[in-house]
C-alpha cells in the first residue's frame, strides 16, 4: 500500500472542503496548515448573511462576461484563502502554509493552473503565510514560496487573471 504525501493529505482535505463552497463558477478549498496542525478551513461563498449565488442562481460576473481572475469587486463571494485567514490569529499563521484547491462544479474536474488573485495574494502576504500549495491533480501540486509574491509584486505589472 502506498502511502499519501503530507501534502497531497492536506490537499485531499482542502478539496473536500471546496464541497462548501457556493460560487456558482468554482469551488474553492483552502486550509491552513502550521506544524502538521490544522489551522483553520475556507471556502468561497458569500458573507454569513447574505444570500449565496447558489440561492439566487445568479453570478454578475458571468452575466457580464468577465473572465477569470479580473473584477473580484463585482463577485459575491469572500474567497476561501480570505475565509480561511479571517478563522485564523495572525500568531498561528505565522510561518504556516496554506492548501487550497479548486473544482469545477458543472464537471466535478479538478481545475489546475489556478492560484491566489492579487487581493488574496496581499491577504496571505499580510497574515505571515509561508507557502501556498495548489492542488493540479489528484497527484500534482504546486507551491509557492510568498517571499516571492513579495520580491515579484504582480500587482505593478498590469496583468489580470491568474
Amino acid at each position: 500500500m502506498k502511502r499519501t504525501s503530507k501534502e497531497n493529505y492536506y490537499l485531499d482535505i482542502a478539496q473536500t472542503v471546496s464541497e462548501r463552497s457556493t460560487c456558482l463558477r468554482k469551488h474553492f478549498g483552502a486550509i491552513i496548515v502550521k506544524n502538521d496542525i490544522i489551522i483553520s478551513t475556507g471556502y468561497n461563498g458569500a458573507p454569513r448573511g447574505r444570500k449565496n449565488c447558489t440561492d439566487i442562481n445568479f453570478c454578475m460576473r458571468d452575466h457580464l462576461n468577465i473572465p477569470r481572475g479580473e473584477r473580484y469587486e463585482l463577485c459575491r463571494s469572500v474567497h476561501a484563502e480570505a475565509n480561511a485567514i479571517i478563522a485564523a490569529s495572525r500568531e498561528q499563521m505565522l510561518g504556516a502554509t496554506l492548501y487550497m484547491s479548486c473544482v469545477d462544479p458543472k464537471t466535478g474536474e479538478l481545475v489546475p493552473h489556478t492560484c491566489s488573485c492579487m487581493m488574496c495574494k496581499r491577504q496571505v502576504i499580510n497574515a505571515g503565510i509561508e507557502k501556498v500549495v495548489v492542488r493540479e491533480s489528484p497527484d500534482d501540486f504546486t507551491v509557492y514560496d510568498v517571499s516571492e509574491w513579495i520580491d515579484n509584486d504582480d500587482s505593478l505589472s498590469g496583468k489580470f487573471g491568474y
